[in-house]
């Protein structure tokens, strides 16, 4: 009996042990795409820390970008994660690639999903409840002054080179601006339509154009979006308002991009209970918006921003998780 009770004693006491070896090799080694815009970065160095800290899983980041890392996951299985997939890029592939299990859709990473659109400062808007949407803007060139001819409105556009200049140009023209009052101003880039807004904001002028969240920008200056007339068309956006020169634009808004976590069908059978967080957490463009504000401010990493959000709030990040996991992040930070 007593070598009986020793032996039970030993086991249980061996088991005990064993347990958080056996959590952690329930999670095991996980790859998350790091993509190269600040949003997304920061959410694979939040996952990182959460999926390290809280669920012992051994985590590499890789560098990423949408169609690339895509491919990969759908191809190769690899790698494990995607935190933020902007799916509309990928749609019909994506519903492919689940239908066929090799690749399974989370949480909406972005609650609010990208959003597009044109925007003025909150102190016009305020100023001026009359302007509530695109058209009622436009007719008011007065109230933003083109940079190069003060008696003309200007429209900004989005930076060169990118699909939604094509749009913006589109949009212009099927709304006749020109006719209103209004030049349609290239900015150059990312940078020099960011500085638009803050020298608008500095002088607290108007300003009026394309812009989308979140971005660091939104989270420093309080912008609204102006809803369009006409309700979306997405045969129209494909055959027109999202190509070069179309002949025949018509008002068009910009639909809202659904934006996921997406992972393998092979992560999302091995890795136990840190898939219940991964269907979980998803935050919103203003509290996303003001921790890149932060980053921006000063010149901060993915990480140091994904510490940043994750010290600054708590009750956000606590509902991913349950509690003794968030006591171990908690310890952790």
């Amino acid at each position: 009996m007593g070598k009986h009770s020793a032996s039970t004693w030993l086991a249980a006491i061996l088991c005990t042990v064993a347990a958080p070896a056996l959590a952690q090799q329930e999670c095991g080694k996980v790859s998350i795409a790091e993509m190269n815009w600040a949003s997304a970065g920061v959410a694979a160095q939040v996952d990182k820390i959460i999926l390290e800290a809280g669920y012992g899983c051994d985590v590499e980041l890789v560098s990423g970008d949408t169609m690339p890392t895509f491919t990969s996951m759908n191809e190769k299985g690899e790698p494990d994660m995607a935190p933020e997939l902007w799916v509309n890029a990928v749609r019909t592939a994506l519903d492919a690639a689940v239908a066929e299990e090799r690749l399974v859709i989370a949480a909406p990473m972005l609650q609010d999903g990208g959003v597009e659109g044109w925007w003025i400062p909150k102190y016009i808007a305020d100023a001026h409840p009359e302007i509530d949407s695109v058209e009622a803007a436009l007719e008011r060139p007065d109230l933003f002054p083109a940079p190069e001819d003060a008696s003309r409105g200007a429209v900004h556009n989005c930076p060169s080179g990118w699909n939604c200049q094509i749009s913006t140009e589109n949009l212009f023209r099927a709304l006749k601006a020109d006719e209103k009052g209004f030049d349609l101003v290239d900015t150059g880039s990312a940078a020099g339509l960011d500085g638009s807004i803050a020298g608008a904001y500095e002088r607290e002028q108007g300003w009026f154009g394309y812009y989308w969240a979140p971005t660091s920008i939104l989270g420093k200056y309080e912008m609204v979006r102006l809803p369009f007339s006409a309700t979306f068309d997405k045969e129209h956006w494909d055959a027109c308002t999202a190509v070069a020169d179309c002949p025949d634009p018509r008002v068009n808004p910009y639909p809202v991009s659904e934006v996921y976590t997406v992972v393998t069908a092979e992560f999302a059978e091995k890795a136990g209970v840190a898939m219940d967080y991964i269907k979980t957490r998803k935050w919103d463009n203003q509290t996303v918006g003001q921790v890149l504000a932060w980053m921006d401010d000063n010149q901060g990493t993915n990480e140091d921003a994904a510490y940043y959000f994750l010290e600054n709030n708590p009750d956000l990040w606590h509902a991913w998780v349950p509690a003794d996991i968030a006591a171990k992040v908690d310890s952790a930070l």
